[in-house]
């Protein structure tokens, strides 16, 4: 199972520290331990250790878009990205990995927040931050219960990792 560590400061123009990411991915290394990636954007920043299973070349996270408008750190599998892909790809999507996160960041650049209800799969957590409302959209789901909450404080994915941020 992979990490996900993320800080969302309230204040709008105080960027998160690269090293309190660091700090918090630390202790939940055993989580992902085939690779690390941070992604700081204005007041948002979200920390990722993976743990290789799809795509094991290419899946490094956290992921974005072509453009880069769009960026998410995802924990789970979704069963039907290949479908979704393919999808994807006849309205013009552009892929550089084979991974299902990469599926999702499309799909939710096409359907917003209702790309929900098109993914099939077990997923723990996944996390979009969004600039322009300084907020950061997080989707849970739970065998097939998906629920979307707004995250409007820090985060983490697992207590050593808050605990090792002491934020």
């Amino acid at each position: 199972m992979c990490g996900i560590a993320g800080i969302l400061n309230s204040d709008h123009h105080h960027t998160p520290d690269l090293r309190d990411l660091e700090n918090m991915l630390t202790p939940i290394r055993h989580r992902g331990p085939d690779d690390i990636g941070i992604h700081i954007q204005q007041n948002v920043g979200f920390g990722f250790r993976r743990l290789s299973i799809i795509d094991v070349h290419n899946g490094h996270q956290p992921m974005s878009n072509e453009d880069g408008s769009v960026w998410i750190v995802f924990n789970g599998e979704i069963y039907n990205f290949k479908e979704l892909r393919r999808d994807l790809i006849t309205k013009g999507h552009v892929f550089k990995t084979n991974t299902d996160t990469e599926t999702i960041v499309h799909l939710y650049e096409d359907l917003g927040t209702k790309c929900v209800a098109k993914l099939r799969g077990m997923f723990a957590s996944y996390g979009i931050p969004n600039p322009e409302r300084y907020s950061v959209l997080a989707i849970a789901l739970e065998l097939n219960h998906s629920s979307i909450i707004r995250i409007t404080n820090n985060s983490y994915s697992d207590l050593k990792s808050r605990v090792s941020s002491r934020l």
